[in-house]
This record gives C-alpha cells, structure tokens and sequence, in this order.
C-alpha cells in the first residue's frame, strides 16, 4: 500500500473503516486543529504540537493520543500499545464490536487541550546507552569503527546495539557485525532505509 499523501487517501486506502474514520476527522477539525499527514497516518497538530493521530487497521482503528499519559480524569479507554517504547502516548482503540461515542471522546480530547494550554508535557527519561559487548569489543580493536561509531546519534547507536544483543547465539552475533559494520563506517543507520 502506497503512503497517503492526504487525509482522503488515507481514509481511501482503509475502506473497512472509511465511515468511522471520516467521522473521527470531521469531529477533529471541529476543534480548530491543523490536519497533516505523519509516518503515513492523519495527524491533528495545536501549534505544531502532535496532539492526537488516527489509524485503521484490518480488525481495529484507533484514536492516538500523543500525551495521552497525562489525562487524569478521563482513562477507561486508554491503552498503552507500546509498553516500554513510549512514555506519553497512548490509544483508543475500536473494532467491529465497538463503536466510538462522540460524546465520550469529547472528554479525552478537551481535557488533553487544557493539559496542553497549560504548558504540561511529559519529557521522556533518558535511557542510559549500553554498548553490545561485540561493538566494545570491535570498537577497541578497530579506531576507525571506533570513531564512525561514537560519531552516531545516541538514537542509531541504540538501534545498532539492540540489534546486536538481540541474536541468541555468537555466530549470529557475528555475523550481523560483518553486516553493520561498513554501515557505520557510512555514518547510516540501521533502519535508514526504511525512512
């Protein structure tokens, strides 16, 4: 499936849910917020803030909320899809069995726009980085990887570590080490490619 350009291509492209996608929108704009396309998805901004995102799936769709972390008041329906990769956001999600209730999501929304009208925000804690013994190992032996590697965004060091702590036996290790290796060299990441 091709990226959504748009709001109607995105709603196009997910003819399952078209219906309770358009009507999620229309309530959006409703509150006089900015309508954009981000990581392929509709994205509802206040100043450029990422404040809430829509997305549909084959058996589900879903109201994210960027800061939905904050909310105090209204939770019952919150989920954290991502356990232990996000902080702050959270979603809705709605399948064939469920429907959302405009009135209800009334809540969720305007106490999320009050949050933010008073400058609350969750700033994530920062994660200590710990190098895969494999990269220490290939960083004191080779300067040159070495210096590509520490020359890297905390963020794709991360990305290159997990890689390699994830492979169960030393051979795999190994070999995915031949493999990043003439990336870093590159300066590129590890999922650069897919960006």
């Amino acid at each position: 499936m091709e990226k959504a350009e748009n709001v109607d291509q995105y709603i196009e492209q997910h003819p399952g849910w078209s219906n309770e996608l358009s009507q999620l929108r229309k309530f959006f704009l409703s509150y006089d917020l900015e309508e954009t396309i981000k990581w392929g998805a509709p994205v509802y901004t206040l100043k450029s803030k990422n404040l809430f995102g829509l997305a549909a799936f084959k058996n589900h769709y879903a109201l994210w909320l960027f800061q939905g972390a904050l909310l105090e008041k209204n939770t019952a329906l919150l989920v954290n899809a991502q356990d232990e990769k996000t902080d702050a956001m959270r979603q809705i999600r709605f399948d064939e069995t469920s429907q959302h209730d405009l009135k209800e999501l009334t809540k969720y929304v305007e106490e999320t726009l009050n949050l933010v009208k008073q400058g609350k925000k969750i700033v994530p804690a920062k994660k200590e980085l710990i190098h895969a013994d494999a990269i220490k190992a290939k960083m004191e032996e080779d300067s040159n990887f070495d210096k590509a590697f520490n020359s890297l965004t905390p963020g794709k060091q991360r990305e290159y570590s997990d890689y390699i702590s994830q492979a169960k036996r030393e051979e795999t290790r190994q070999s995915r080490m031949e493999k990043i290796r003439p990336l870093i060299l590159a300066g590129k990441g590890l999922n650069d490619k897919y960006k």
